[in-house]
């Protein structure tokens, strides 16, 4: 039988220790803790732990000081723990930028009496953060990630008219997703005749700060859908986190809707449903989806079938993806026309949208 996974809790809460503890340990876990981020680096370095949860505050060391730290120097998945606060959410998505794996929301802010009712989602993402490939920051122990020849900034804009739509790019993402998507939508061209539109597992609330910072470093503009938005080419659009993302016809054209999410389905904004309309809406050459990084096998099928009508389809490697499930699931389906490493898919998409539907069949 193997050996139980070693899981790290930090927070500086005594409570908070006590009730992660006994979930993870009926989880099947070894547990161990901290009380701050200058003392889990202490029992970091003695434990070896196969994977750490991390609170966002705390004294002494926060979490994201902490987190900089691990990632810089001996680099293990990292599941942050935060409070549901607009400032919860910056620091939050700073920690996945950074290179934390996933994240879990306190219901009731930093000391949480509720946390038993999310005790189900706290093991699953702890197990699945435990065999993840940890992303080494790229901060060199600092917070902030300066920008540099990986984050270069890019003029925004063509001058005169917009390229027309040929093309709507579907990406599909879960765990590890944020600094995935850096790495894919930087290596974009500015003047790309589609729009790109992402389905990123995320709960209400951290998706329009994804967002923003996704604009900093992106050559196209990115906006999260929060209303109906036509579609124009040469535009990044995000799912609003905790709800669904589907395509709809508008007069002549094409727009994106959010919409409540679908409790038949687990995952949200739901990449299978963005996927399913799309193909309602608009024909399959003029097509491409991507499946990166995150658990499970949401999107895969209707990307496989997005496939088999025309379309073509990026799963990203084993080699980069943080949790190599939902690319997997599309690659075990026969339905990826190519894999490829993060680093490598922006420039395909380019490369893909350069030439007209006819001249790429």
């Amino acid at each position: 039988m193997p050996a139980a996974k070693k899981v790290l809790v930090v927070d500086d809460s005594a409570l908070m220790r006590r009730v992660l503890t006994r979930m993870l340990e009926e989880g099947g876990f070894e547990v161990v803790t901290a009380h701050d981020g200058a003392h889990a680096l202490e029992v970091l370095a003695r434990e070896n732990p196969d994977v750490v949860t991390l609170d966002v505050n705390m004294p002494r060391m926060d979490g994201l000081t902490c987190l900089s730290r691990i990632m810089s120097d001996c680099p293990k998945p990292v599941v942050m723990c935060s409070s549901i606060t607009q400032e919860g959410a910056a620091a939050t998505l700073e920690a996945l930028a950074l290179g934390a794996v996933d994240i879990i929301l306190k219901p009731d802010g930093t000391v949480s009496p509720s946390l038993y009712r999310i005790e189900d989602e706290i093991v699953a993402k702890v197990r699945a953060a435990a065999s993840a490939r940890p992303r080494k920051s790229r901060a060199g122990g600092g917070v902030q990630r300066p920008v540099g020849p990986e984050r270069r900034a890019v003029p925004r804009g063509a001058t005169g008219a917009p390229p027309p739509l040929e093309y709507l790019v579907l990406v599909g993402v879960s765990t590890g997703g944020p600094g995935m998507l850096d790495d894919v939508l930087s290596e974009l061209p500015a003047d790309l005749p589609g729009a790109v539109v992402i389905a990123q597992h995320m709960p209400a609330g951290f998706t329009q700060t994804l967002a923003q910072r996704l604009d900093r470093t992106c050559p196209l503009p990115v906006s999260e859908v929060s209303a109906v938005t036509e579609i124009k080419a040469a535009n990044v659009y995000l799912g609003r986190g905790g709800s669904d993302l589907v395509v709809t016809r508008r007069g002549a054209g094409i727009a994106l809707s959010p919409v409540p999410a679908d409790p038949k389905r687990l995952w949200h904004p739901s990449v299978s449903r963005l996927v399913a309309s799309a193909l309602e809406h608009t024909e399959a050459a003029h097509l491409v989806g991507v499946q990166l990084t995150g658990m499970g096998n949401d999107g895969a099928a209707e990307m496989a079938e997005l496939r088999r009508l025309g379309g073509r389809t990026i799963a990203e490697s084993e080699e980069t993806a943080v949790v190599f499930g939902m690319p997997k699931e599309l690659i075990d389906l026969g339905g990826a026309t190519s894999v490829l490493p993060s680093s490598r898919i922006g420039r395909e998409i380019g490369r893909w949208t350069a030439l007209t539907p006819t001249q790429a069949a």
